[in-house]
């Protein structure tokens, strides 16, 4: 018989000893008692008898989903690649180019399919034309952020690449690749050789490969910072005082790429990813100016839609709810930042 595990409680922190920590007073990243991570707001654990509810439970929007012909659009133009000025494209899903004074860093390469699920969304580029990047950014160890064969294939073709993710994650991903990684709990900074700075920040979210192995790796956002100029990726997140956090601690956030999809049902995704609602809500705690909205419309991984999020943002800013600026963006689609 499965049962439910109990609300985890913090009992000790950890960090990186090799890296600074950027937020004054923050102890560490939170362990609970058997050593696991754990979000510091919002304490969660995989429950299989939700998982199970899940899996048996009748979608309402089952029928919308059935006949439904959106896909999002993909631009096969790759000329971008070759353009040295200061852009991001989205790629799909949650991966993402960005391109600063001349360096090149992804996020969260994934190319393929997934273990499980369709993939509704070709690649804007061929993945063997991604080279000369200097750096790889991995948020978490879920399948649709760490995907062993895209990181296996980047590394191959950019060997100097290093690995930006967060702690014990090393484990995992040094066995696909030799390429340097570096590990950081959140509020750490990486050592990088230039005067980019990127840094690891929380986001309310859990990790895991298996049934057996949540939270023994960390999960996580980032904030890269170059040359005035502060993007920050929120990763796969579920509301909380983590973004107003982030706001209060970098001032003058040029984009905020926040994920907004994935959130149906809400008693089930409502503890890991925001619904569009508040994914604007994170946007405007974060104080940036510009909101690129992300992780929908490549994979069909909850109850709603493909294009759910995209609709519901587009009305909320045709009704004047979003301040500042909503940027929409195509898969391949050049935004310059």
């Amino acid at each position: 018989m499965l049962v439910k595990k109990k609300i985890p409680a913090i009992t000790s922190y950890t960090s990186n000893p090799a890296l600074a920590t950027v937020k004054p007073d923050w102890k560490g990243t939170p362990l609970d008692e058997d050593g696991l991570f754990m979000n510091h707001e919002y304490p969660w654990k995989l429950d299989y008898v939700k998982i199970f509810r899940y899996l048996i439970h009748r979608n309402p929007q089952k029928e919308i989903k059935r006949h439904d012909t959106w896909r999002i659009t993909v631009l096969k133009d790759d000329q971008w690649l070759t353009d040295p000025s200061d852009k991001i494209v989205w790629l799909g899903h949650v991966s993402f180019f960005i391109q600063l004074s001349g360096i090149r860093i992804l996020i969260d390469p994934v190319y393929g399919k997934l273990p499980v699920g369709k993939r509704f969304s070709d690649m804007p580029v061929a993945p063997n034309k991604l080279l000369n990047i200097d750096y790889i950014i991995v948020s978490h160890a879920h399948y649709d952020h760490c995907d062993k064969n895209s990181l296996k294939l980047l590394t191959s073709n950019n060997p100097k690449a290093q690995i930006l993710t967060g702690l014990k994650l090393d484990n995992l991903i040094s066995q696909w690749t030799n390429n340097k990684i570096q590990t950081a709990g959140w509020y750490q900074q990486y050592q990088l050789e230039s005067d980019l700075k990127i840094t690891f920040l929380p986001s309310r979210h859990w990790a895991n490969r298996t049934l057996f192995d949540d939270n023994t790796t960390l999960w996580g956002a980032f904030m890269i910072e170059k040359d005035g100029k502060r993007i920050y990726y929120g990763g796969d997140s579920a509301h909380g005082s983590h973004f107003s956090d982030v706001g209060d601690l970098f001032q003058g956030i040029n984009v905020a790429l926040i994920g907004a999809g994935a959130y149906a049902p809400a008693w089930f995704m409502g503890p890991m990813h925001q619904n569009p609602y508040d994914a604007v809500q994170a946007f405007h705690a974060t104080g940036a100016k510009t909101f690129i909205p992300f992780h929908y419309g490549t994979f069909d991984s909850a109850d709603e839609p493909l294009g759910e999020p995209q609709q519901i943002l587009m009305k909320l800013e045709a009704e004047g709810k979003i301040e500042n600026t909503l940027k929409i963006l195509k898969l391949g689609e050049v935004f310059h930042c």
